[in-house]
């Protein structure tokens, strides 16, 4: 049975949110911070808080970072440490123009160099175990194949690969040719990522590469927060019930957000995006009919109205 890994977003799987999915969904091997970077020389406060520990109780995680070069990976490390983890992964993936534009994330693929510099940072730590997640290119198909094999001579405890170039972005469809290809010469134990919808898509990556180790799934599990453990359980859950346990995770949500966002509108808005994956589980109409919703009071009607 494959490992399942969540893959984070930025603005959605933050604390609250993993903490409530690890308790009343499960079925999530690794959870991962939305990356962690250096902005202005330090990291910025909300990041930190999202990876302190005392929020993150019981929960499998792993801190994740984007750097542009082995030094800043060097900071990173600095901040991440002291915290006690034990894991880190590094983001070689992201396709976003505001990081790939200063070097991080996908555009470090075009750069085995400094790749080869950060691998020697992370041999450098043995009381530290690294993975990395990457995507196969940032404007050409086979960068990966140079950046593979800087990396099979690192040690990591596995690679994350989504099989689409940066430029991309979330478009179009994956590479499973050039995964194939990637994992044909990858010595390391191997995650694929990209474009898993439901339990099918699981078993239908493991068959198609039986010595997988593990999936990484973000969009998957935020539209049907049950997948997980409906793969690990072998059961299929009643779309009724699925939404009992979405309704019981925004509660738990709401109430977290609500302790430090006095302003009602401001916590709508915020608690909004809760929904915004949801679509494919709940249906456009009650979807479109929370997301309608111009006030609390409206907002709390629709999602009362869930079956």
């Amino acid at each position: 049975m494959l490992d399942i890994h969540f893959a984070p977003l930025q603005g959605y799987t933050e604390d609250c949110y993993r903490r409530i999915h690890h308790a009343l969904c499960g079925g999530v091997d690794f959870y991962y911070t939305p990356f962690l970077r250096l902005e202005h020389g330090k990291v910025r406060s909300k990041d930190l808080r999202d990876v302190n520990p005392e929020h993150n109780a019981g929960v499998p995680l792993v801190p994740q970072v984007i750097v542009r070069d082995a030094e800043e990976l060097d900071a990173l490390l600095q901040v991440i440490c002291p915290m006690g983890y034990k894991r880190v992964d590094i983001n070689m993936g992201c396709p976003f123009v505001l990081q790939t534009n200063h070097g991080r994330g996908a555009a470090l693929l075009a750069r085995p160099d400094e790749v080869r510099r950060i691998g020697e940072r992370i041999a450098a730590h043995q009381d530290l175990a690294f993975s990395v997640k990457m995507r196969i290119g940032l404007k050409e198909r086979d960068e990966w194949r140079a950046i593979v094999q800087v990396l099979n001579d690192v040690p990591l405890t596995h690679l994350a690969v989504h099989p689409r170039l940066a430029s991309q972005g979330y478009k179009g469809v994956v590479d499973m040719e050039a995964f194939g290809e990637l994992a044909a010469v990858c010595r390391h134990p191997l995650i694929y990522n990209g474009d898993i919808g439901c339990v099918e898509d699981i078993t239908k990556i493991a068959q198609a590469f039986p010595g997988l180790q593990g999936v990484m799934i973000g969009r998957g599990l935020l539209a049907r927060p049950t997948m997980g453990e409906e793969y690990k359980k072998g059961l299929r859950r009643a779309d009724g019930e699925v939404v009992r346990i979405i309704k019981a995770m925004h509660e738990g949500v709401a109430r977290e957000y609500g302790q430090f966002i006095t302003d009602e509108d401001q916590l709508l808005r915020k608690l909004r995006t809760f929904w915004d994956y949801l679509e494919p589980t709940l249906g456009r109409k009650p979807w479109k009919k929370i997301h309608k919703a111009g006030n609390m009071r409206n907002y709390l009607f629709a999602i009362g109205e869930l079956r």
